[in-house]
């Protein structure tokens, strides 16, 4: 809701989105029309108030506000805004509009007075048009009738009875209070869409707003296209199968993501962004091709060694061993999950020992944690930081080490079964996993194999290239290498099951798992919009505890929020 209102009301709005951005989202000029524009003097009723209000989907929550509710308290009216923080305080003497302010909307602290205009955008993207709203139903009622005959003339009397309640019953609905859970599916009736016609999307929001006059970057657009490209071809199968069996009608077929040619038509100026491009961007990019080879610290990318298969983990934990004596960290990259896990019991349980010509001390012993998609996110986050500190000398991973990982410490990034041709050893795969190793001056890669691929081989090619590259720009510029000095930012939770604020002790025993705690010493460490985020979610906590008459649970929240506003 903010990122659509921002886009029609502002000039100047930076939208950060995910692949969702291609899915239907109604109308932007119905949204658009369907304001209230209010102001000071304005001459309206405060039941023709209310009763716009409603037909913008605002509910009335006198004993429950909250986002896209409005309550009437005497003289004053609140509408709490969907995709704003304040909330708008309408006084009215019950013919015309006196004055507007914008308040806090708990507390009723007076952020902004003697407002003279604003507008009011509904809390929904599918608003259907008064005006044709008869004519909207004739049409749902007539296919309706239609698609119920089809399955009763193949004998299919359950889907036929089933999809006539369902879409009666969304009928009455929408009839009654303008909106049914699932109104999207019937999106091309009041869009005045044709069969067929793509939805209106985030993108048309932009289009209808700026006209071309913006820019659209994709980031790591290697894996973002062919994303945007597979998403139609999924999300038809799956509605087919609901239209099937009568859950819905066929026009729920047009509430659906845009073919890649139609985002194609939909798109501005472009930047295409990523570290191993496809050759659909640099083709699209008509040579327009800009390489960013010079890191800031004159870091090259790594030196790349191939060692035989034999006696592989062996040798891999000689080099272990010498990058843990330099402080160094390793990253190990294998093909399934299975193997990541044995590896990483048989470093931990000091297996390797009988294989080596070495002797090792106590201290010299690796510490081996391995990583994978089974790992909870937070916990990721965790095993990532034990890292750089130093509790681990070891990650082993599969394609969570690809892209993405920040890790300075890491000298030398192992890569076991190389010359196993696919996905995971594609010459895409294999950059980007050795690219976790160019953030360190001793950096190299190694690669175990029996024999070079065709991947390996343009992987090797290209990271020599620009390699070289590097080298000769720092030669040229007298310019030292620097290994990137990076501090592990303050965690905003923890885990220390110890020294938990006690307002956090009944959800410990509801979720039967530890829980997280604010860390209290480090409030300096949160960004303006972590602070934001987590007063949020301790205000909901403070409500839900007032709810249960803790009290003094939400007082003690509620003094972490002051703490939190405060600082």
């Amino acid at each position: 809701m903010a990122a659509t209102t921002n886009i029609l009301t502002r000039k100047d709005t930076l939208l950060v989105a995910s692949v969702s951005c291609i899915y239907n989202l109604g109308s932007p000029k119905n949204y658009q029309l369907s304001t209230l524009d209010l102001k000071s003097g304005l001459k309206i009723s405060k039941e023709s108030l209310i009763r716009r209000l409603v037909d913008l989907q605002y509910r009335r929550g006198d004993y429950d506000f909250k986002r896209g509710t409005f309550r009437v308290r005497g003289e004053y009216l609140d509408i709490f805004l969907p995709y704003e923080e304040e909330t708008i305080r309408i006084f009215h003497d019950g013919e015309k509009i006196l004055g507007l302010e914008k308040i806090a909307p708990i507390t009723g602290a007076v952020l902004s007075k003697d407002i003279f205009s604003l507008t009011i955008f509904p809390t929904k993207h599918y608003i259907p048009e008064q005006k044709n709203i008869k004519e909207v139903y004739e049409q749902i009622n007539h296919d309706l009738k239609k698609e119920v005959e089809n399955f009763r003339r193949q004998n299919k009397l359950i889907e036929a009875e089933r999809l006539f309640k369902r879409v009666s019953f969304d009928l009455e609905m929408i009839e009654e209070i303008g909106y049914v859970n699932g109104i999207e599916n019937y999106s091309r009736y009041f869009d005045g869409r044709k069969q067929g016609e793509p939805p209106f999307t985030l993108l048309d929001y932009y289009n209808f707003a700026y006209g071309k006059n913006w820019l659209m970057i994709i980031d790591e657009s290697h894996q973002t296209i062919p994303q945007l490209n597979g998403m139609y071809n999924g999300d038809r199968s799956r509605k087919e199968t609901l239209i099937n069996f009568g859950f819905r009608l066929k026009a729920a077929l047009d509430n659906r993501p845009l073919r890649f040619t139609e985002f194609l038509h939909r798109i501005p100026q472009t930047i295409f962004v990523s570290a191993t491009p496809d050759s659909w961007e640099i083709e699209k990019s008509k040579g327009k091709v800009i390489e960013q080879m010079i890191r800031p610290t004159g870091i090259v990318d790594p030196k790349i060694i191939i060692k035989p298969t034999k006696n592989q983990i062996f040798d891999l934990s000689s080099d272990i061993i010498k990058r843990k004596k330099k402080g160094q960290r390793v990253l190990i990259t294998t093909l399934t999950k299975r193997i990541a896990e044995d590896l990483c019991s048989f470093f931990n349980e000091k297996n390797f020992i009988e294989g080596t010509q070495y002797t090792f001390k106590e201290e010299d012993y690796p510490r081996v944690a391995y990583l994978h998609s089974d790992i909870e996110t937070l916990e990721r986050s965790d095993i990532l930081d034990n890292l750089r500190l130093g509790k681990y000398d070891v990650l082993i991973g599969i394609n969570l080490l690809r892209e993405g990982l920040d890790l300075p410490e890491v000298s030398l990034v192992a890569i076991l079964d190389a010359d196993k041709e696919g996905f995971l050893r594609s010459q895409t795969s294999l950059i980007q996993t050795m690219g976790r190793a160019a953030r360190h001056i001793d950096a190299s890669v190694v690669m175990y194999a029996d024999h070079i691929t065709i991947s390996m081989e343009k992987a090797i090619k290209e990271i020599e290239r620009r390699r070289n590259i590097q080298l000769r720009y720092n030669q040229k510029n007298n310019i030292i290498p620097q290994t990137i000095i990076k501090p592990i930012r303050e965690k905003l939770i923890t885990e220390d099951t110890d020294k938990k604020l006690p307002f956090f002790r009944e959800l410990e025993l509801k979720r039967k798992f530890k829980v997280r705690t604010l860390n209290n010493n480090n409030l300096g460490s949160l960004t303006p919009f972590d602070r934001k985020k987590l007063i949020k979610v301790l205000e909901r906590e403070m409500r839900k505890s007032a709810s249960l008459l803790n009290f003094e649970e939400a007082a003690q929240i509620r003094d972490k929020i002051r703490e939190l506003k405060n600082y």
